[in-house]
């Protein structure tokens, strides 16, 4: 798992929106003991698990792509089933795991099989669970035997993700992504698409004069497009965790987006 961090400049001309992208170190994991389990140093809690398959009742199911869990370190848990996304409490004991009080969207998915997700449902929230992390892998056994098997995920690239900005939120609509080989930044950021040359030198990132449209929205989407434009005019840190992606400013101002399955 990497963190990376390096510094993006970007040099605006007299463009409608200046970019600017972010800088960065690489991460090892943490040193505590806090959330490990079964004599794995790595951590149980603060890690993006992606659930690879459900065993209940003997029976073998592979699970739906999307499938995830992430138990922090305060107390939560959060993931998705496949198709419905949920929350819980979640307290760690030792290599003890029991998620408790979930609570989950109600959706039907015409694709994806009803019966695995209640399968994996019922295998997270029935009770306690045991843990066991082999390296990358993380193995869930209820007091009944069934298994749930996940993996870590690993960082997103910063390189050809699609970054869908949460925050500040513009309902989706901002997105950035970086394209090393076609030498470009490209996306929206809220309401009108953007595009720009970039150019990547010794830790650096130099994003030209960008071609933008010239759209008008609603007012709200407006004025966070103007507040992302001021917020890339200028060096910006970034920090990626897993699918998460921190920008940080000089200022200590934040935007937060997370990488777009």
């Amino acid at each position: 798992m990497y963190r990376q961090k390096r510094t993006i400049m970007t040099v605006a001309a007299a463009a409608l929106v200046p970019l600017a992208a972010a800088c960065g170190t690489e991460r090892t994991d943490g040193g505590g003991d806090s959330g490990s389990a079964g004599g794995d140093a790595r951590p149980v809690t603060g890690v993006h698990w992606s659930v690879d398959s459900v065993t209940a009742d003997g029976e073998k199911h592979t699970v739906p792509d999307g499938a995830h869990l992430t138990i922090t370190a305060d107390g939560t848990a959060e993931g998705s089933y496949g198709c419905n996304d949920f929350h819980a409490k979640a307290s760690v004991d030792g290599d003890r795991v029991r998620l408790s009080d979930a609570r989950s969207t109600e959706i039907a998915c015409a694709d994806r099989p009803v019966e695995v997700e209640k399968s994996l449902a019922h295998a997270l929230t029935a009770g306690p669970l045991t843990t066991e992390v082999d390296g990358g892998r993380l193995t869930l056994t209820t007091a009944d035997g069934d298994t749930v098997r996940l993996s870590e995920e690993r960082d997103a690239a910063l390189y050809g993700t699609k970054w869908k900005v949460t925050d500040p939120g513009t309902a989706g609509r901002a997105h950035l992504t970086l394209d090393r080989e076609a030498g470009t930044l490209t996306g929206s950021l809220g309401c009108n698409r953007v595009q720009a040359r970039a150019t990547v030198r010794d830790g650096h990132i130099t994003v030209g004069a960008p071609t933008t449209t010239r759209m008008m929205c609603e007012d709200s989407l407006m004025d966070t497009e103007k507040a992302l434009t001021r917020f890339l005019d200028q060096p910006i840190d970034y920090r990626i965790e897993q699918r998460a992606l921190t920008l940080t400013s000089a200022n200590g101002t934040t935007v937060r987006a997370v990488a777009d399955r």
